[in-house]
């Protein structure tokens, strides 16, 4: 391509010659001056109206904002949303360790109000700079591990506590009759019936006829049978070979293979069997061997371990186990 030049008065000219590949480049170039001050007019156009509030350019800058803002709380939304199942999420798993707290507290004998009582804090405010998003969610992964392991732990703790109490449960220290008056000790004695020594394998509670006997602690009715000697019995297994009986009832309320309770009303007091009056005859045997039964009543709560003393004391005494009576 041949471009002349000329002046205005045609007295000078100046011929330019433009190949394919120069003419591409200039137009290029040109293409990109007028980008370039298109660009440059318009920010300066948007930049004067936004300002100034001219109708088009402010309705634009609305639109543009509006967006952005709703894109913004959108994000914040679904943060939020998310923020706040973790949230529910920790309060479950507060009330969950809380109800968990109160439990084991009643289990250990501690008052739960004692535990929830506020302890008194204070102290010079130093404040400091708002946690970010990240700093925030670490916070709350931390607490949620945390939390996991005091509920595990509690949850331990509890099924140790419970198996404690369960086994305080099955130990037989319940009076066996109410406001019930001692009348015959255990050990040897003179017999009321032949007048002759002879061991009394348990304890006598005299009691009007009628009145309830109560087992001694948890078990299952292993006998509930007449006896020449002992009349209406019942017998009630604990576990860990110890059997408590109940001798010269007028009536049995439960029979063999019932689940009793401690405390369940299983017969009521008379003179059945080889007796002199109404009264109740008490027996604890562990491994069959006859063993004092006021020891038990007595021990209270620190009983746990007073089957094995007893029995190590008893085969020391007793030259030979007494079996069961036939």
């Amino acid at each position: 391509m041949h471009l002349i030049i000329t002046d205005a008065w045609l007295a000078k000219s100046r011929a330019v010659y433009l190949s394919g590949t120069r003419l591409v480049v200039v137009g290029f170039v040109a293409a990109l001056v007028l980008m370039l001050v298109a660009a440059g007019m318009y920010h300066w156009v948007f930049l004067k109206g936004a300002r100034e509030g001219w109708p088009v350019i402010g309705s634009l800058v609305k639109l543009v904002v509006k967006d952005e803002f709703e894109q913004r709380d959108r994000f914040l939304r679904e943060n939020l949303d998310v923020m706040a199942k973790r949230l529910g999420e920790m309060q479950a798993k507060m009330m969950q360790l809380e109800a968990l707290g109160e439990r084991v507290s009643g289990l250990a004998g501690v008052n739960p109000n004692d535990i929830k009582t506020q302890p008194g804090r204070g102290g010079v405010l130093v404040t400091g700079r708002s946690l970010t998003m990240e700093e925030l969610q670490a916070t709350l992964a931390d607490l949620d591990r945390l939390t996991d392991q005091r509920v595990d732990l509690m949850t331990v703790m509890e099924s140790r506590l419970f198996d404690q109490k369960i086994k305080k449960m099955m130990v037989p220290t319940q009076q066996p009759v109410q406001a019930g008056v001692l009348g015959s000790a255990f050990g040897w004695r003179i017999d009321p019936l032949n007048g002759r020594s002879a061991l009394h394998t348990g304890l006598d509670f005299p009691a009007d006829p009628g009145t309830p006997i109560l087992a001694a602690a948890g078990g299952v009715v292993v006998t509930q049978e007449y006896h020449s000697a002992y009349g209406n019995m019942v017998e009630v297994d604990h576990g860990n070979d110890l059997v408590t009986r109940y001798a010269h009832a007028s009536r049995v309320l439960v029979k063999k293979g019932d689940l009793v309770k401690r405390g369940q009303k299983v017969a009521e007091v008379g003179t059945t069997g080889r007796s002199t009056g109404p009264h109740l005859h008490f027996e604890v045997l562990v491994q069959g061997v006859y063993q004092d039964p006021q020891k038990f009543l007595t021990a209270g709560q620190k009983l746990p371990q007073a089957p094995t003393v007893a029995i190590a004391s008893s085969a020391a005494a007793q030259p030979a186990t007494v079996p069961r009576p036939k």
